[in-house]
């Protein structure tokens, strides 16, 4: 149950974020949410990397959809030598789900450690 709060609070407050703030943002509501709910740091991690790709790739798609493709397709091919904008989609998420689950993880060894102090 920890797990899928983590998850839907980091992915909201991720989104909210990314309103107001600049786009590393994410690494911050990650680690407050993995700080507030206390998880083991694996789960912590896992929490923060799986709600921001999905989040970052169900974004991305829905931007990419609205012009047909034509631009990831065009950076795919400008990066990778490939015209395949799930590429693009994929890397996009896998950067937004590695700098969340970092600081999620990065939390939950705070909050451990701030146990351990006690």
């Amino acid at each position: 149950m920890k797990f899928l709060v983590a998850f839907i609070l980091t992915a909201l407050l991720s989104y909210a974020a990314g309103f107001y703030l600049p786009w590393w943002s994410i690494a911050i509501a990650a680690f407050i949410v993995a700080v507030a709910i206390p998880q083991k740091p694996g789960k912590a991690f896992l929490a923060g990397f799986l709600s921001l790709f999905l989040l970052w790739v169900g974004l991305a798609l829905y931007i990419d959809m609205a012009n047909q493709h034509i631009l990831s397709m065009k950076i795919a091919e400008l990066l990778f030598k490939s015209h395949s904008h799930a590429l693009i989609m994929s890397v996009t998420g896998l950067v937004a789900a590695l700098v969340a689950g970092f600081a999620a993880l990065s939390g939950a060894y705070l909050r451990q450690s701030k146990k351990a102090e006690v």
